[in-house]
């Protein structure tokens, strides 16, 4: 069976989620502390080897008004590369608000501000995940389903 990887990346650090074996549901994996390109696709290919990813889906930054500012062009940027380096389909995938939402649910389940800090980017990867594995799931407008 095989996963789809979801990603949260940032300046310092990038957020790595996956999905389980049937693409129903996103668990945060872990956080990756960027020290250059070459280690960080090194380090998702370890995982993309080891948990048998299919896809990466990349969390694309737009502005609530849906523009593209300077860091989508950043991450449009390693989209490309991932793509290129990995030989796999890399989507983006709308995150507005994916921090956001990452943080609720980590003060709903009353982690400590240390600890949350520590998870924050696994978590918002996760969020982005499972917002396109239920993008995907949802029948197209005019689907007899």
């Amino acid at each position: 069976m095989v996963r789809i990887g979801g990603l949260d990346v940032g300046d310092k650090t990038i957020g790595v989620a996956l999905s389980d074996e049937l693409g129903w549901t996103a668990q945060g994996l872990e956080v990756i502390r960027r020290r250059s390109l070459e280690e960080d696709l090194a380090r998702l290919d370890a995982i993309a080897r080891q948990y048998n990813v299919s896809r990466w889906v990349v969390g694309m930054p737009r502005n609530m008004n849906g523009t593209y500012g300077p860091r989508a062009e950043l991450t449009r940027a390693f989209i490309d590369v991932l793509a290129e380096h990995s030989g796999l389909p890399v989507e983006p995938f709308d995150e507005r608000l994916s921090t956001a939402a990452a943080e609720r649910v980590l003060l709903e389940a009353d982690v400590s501000r240390a600890r949350r800090r520590k998870v924050i980017d696994k978590m918002a990867a996760a969020v982005i995940l499972q917002g396109y594995l239920d993008a995907r799931a949802r029948p197209s407008p005019g689907s007899l389903v």
